[in-house]
């Protein structure tokens, strides 16, 4: 019989610039903490860390904020990812994240993206830029992500009922993919009797 285990979730603003991103990433952790009052939630702004570039060395040896934001990652289940979009492609900061992470790190959690953009001509680069780095670390991505203009924000708020709603598809989409898997897993698990 499985049985629900505490998750851990991680909410990652993917920028070392702007406030955008920041703003919708803190709401969408609101959202969570509002639903999954029992599971460990966490939040990183890349804003508010010091991270070097990646040059090849096991995550472990960077030390400092690298080692710290690394682990959360890997120890996280479910990694809700916001990230504007930058000259049609995904932030340096956050490409570094990828980077400096093992190549399964993300095996077995499940990711969604909460992307914000000043274009909608933009609205693929999810698509083609972030879901295949993704993919390659290994991650159970949410095929649908939100994706955010900057016309909903006034006044540093983000605002239209459609966005909230959005939102609220995404976490909803994003736990039930996860206790999906999770499922699953254990299934195959007691199949061997472990």
């Amino acid at each position: 019989v499985y049985k629900r285990q505490v998750m851990n979730i991680l909410v990652l603003s993917g920028s070392n610039a702007g406030n955008k991103t920041r703003i919708a990433t803190t709401l969408l952790k609101e959202k969570l903490e509002a639903q999954y009052s029992d599971a460990t939630i966490k939040y990183i702004n890349l804003q508010d860390v010091d991270l070097p570039f990646s040059d090849g060395r096991n995550y472990l040896d960077y030390g400092g904020d690298a080692t710290e934001v690394l682990a959360t990652i890997i120890e996280s289940d479910v990694i809700f990812i916001g990230s504007p979009i930058f000259q049609a492609s995904m932030p340096a900061a956050l490409k570094n994240i990828f980077d400096l992470l093992p190549q399964n790190a993300l095996e077995g959690k499940t990711v969604s993206l909460l992307i914000t953009a000043g274009s909608d001509k933009h609205f693929l680069i999810p698509e083609y830029n972030y879901k295949p780095v993704l993919s390659y670390l290994k991650a159970n991505i949410v095929p649908r992500y939100v994706f955010v203009l900057d016309t909903n924000f006034i006044d540093g708020q983000l605002q239209g009922d459609d966005v909230h709603l959005r939102l609220d598809r995404l976490i909803d989409d994003t736990m039930v993919l996860s206790e999906t898997y999770k499922e699953i897993t254990a299934k195959k698990e007691a199949q061997f009797g472990f």
